[in-house]
């Protein structure tokens, strides 16, 4: 089977070929033209033109992420704020299965993260990891969180991608948060928050900043004058992104996996994310209660990791059937992981397989 991808940002375009599962490594960029729909359009349509010029075969479906507001399930971009030339409403997927004539689907760029994470990333790769450990669990739930211009997700159950009634699940960037409730979780989680931050903290106008690569590498330096500065800043991130890891994992009760630029910083903002997840709530009657219900563990710290895949199961009696017994696993573990994978290909991946399974259940 061969997927046709394209992985949509505000300034650039990437197209793919994915074939059985597998990512060719020829990709094909392309400037988005995003305040231009002509030309947008078609350096779209030139893009899986070239695709099918290296590949020699038609491919069977074409599948890709592209930022919403969007009515992807009818291939409708809306009024997007990085590509203004498609507001108004554009039927862009129509208009690429008619020039291609193969079955064309969209979905938003973190729900097809969360999915390749989901099918050909993370997820199996922990369930690898339990079973060769000689543990019987495994799990099925994921949510997928990118870190980056803005902060998006996508949440997976079974195998299956919530995208919801108007298909805009998961669209956390606009959840409150904890760390300071007068913002939504994006303003603490992206770009322009790490650059907010280290402004704060190091009172250099924001205006003045510099990206959060050259952030990173000060926090890294210890002979940099604002080494302390830039590690506030990513911790602070931190903060914000465990607050929003703590909800979803009392809600969907699984894995979270991160990726995305920013991602590669995690050692300076796990810290922040380990503040919030074990920070408790008060009650009316002066007590306490801890934040999760469940165990959580970082999985790109070597001792959580060891301790996550313990096979911690106990065997209990059956009340009256005492000669038979049953595994009870009694604390309930959920994990956070920053990716060992691309975030890029992922999306490609979770395209791919949103593609596999759709035609599937057409076929069948």
């Amino acid at each position: 089977m061969i997927v046709f991808t394209l992985d949509a940002g505000g300034t650039n375009f990437v197209f793919s070929i994915v074939e059985d599962g597998k990512i060719n490594p020829k990709k094909i960029h392309k400037p988005a033209n995003g305040d231009n729909l002509e030309k947008c359009l078609k350096n779209i349509i030139a893009g899986f033109e070239e695709l099918a010029t290296i590949n020699h075969k038609k491919p069977d479906a074409i599948s890709f992420a592209f930022p919403g507001p969007a009515d992807f399930k009818n291939g409708i971009i809306g009024d997007l704020h990085n590509l203004p030339g498609f507001r108004g409403g554009v039927a862009l997927g129509k208009m690429i299965e008619l020039w291609f004539k193969v079955p064309v689907f969209i979905n938003n760029d973190g729900d097809l993260y969360a999915y390749g994470e989901a099918m050909g990333g993370t997820l199996p790769f922990i369930n690898n990891l339990l079973k060769n450990s000689g543990s019987n669990k495994s799990y099925s739930n994921i949510t997928g969180m990118t870190l980056g211009t803005g902060f998006g997700a996508g949440i997976v159950s079974n195998g299956e991608l919530l995208q919801g009634d108007n298909m805009c699940a998961a669209e956390i960037w606009i959840t409150s948060n904890r760390a300071n409730p007068e913002y939504n979780s994006e303003e603490g989680i992206s770009i322009r928050a790490v650059k907010y931050f280290f402004s704060k903290f190091s009172e250099i106008p924001f205006s003045d900043c510099p990206e959060p690569k050259e952030i990173y590498f000060m926090a890294t330096d210890e002979n940099n004058k604002y080494s302390i500065e830039a590690q506030k800043a990513f911790y602070e991130l931190g903060r914000y992104l465990g607050d929003a890891i703590a909800n979803i994992i009392t809600l969907t009760d699984g894995i979270v996996v991160i990726g995305g630029g920013i991602a590669g910083a995690k050692k300076f903002i796990i810290p922040g994310i380990k503040h919030e997840l074990n920070r408790e709530f008060k009650k009316l009657d002066g007590r306490t209660n801890k934040r999760l219900t469940h165990k959580v563990y970082c999985l790109n710290n070597e001792r959580e990791l060891t301790n996550f895949l313990q096979d911690d199961k106990k065997l209990i009696s059956v009340p009256y059937f005492d000669n038979i017994n049953l595994e009870y696993y009694h604390i309930p573990k959920a994990a956070y992981m920053f990716s060992n994978f691309d975030t890029s290909e992922m999306i490609s991946l979770g395209a791919y397989f949103f593609a596999e399974k759709q035609l599937k259940k057409t076929n069948t």
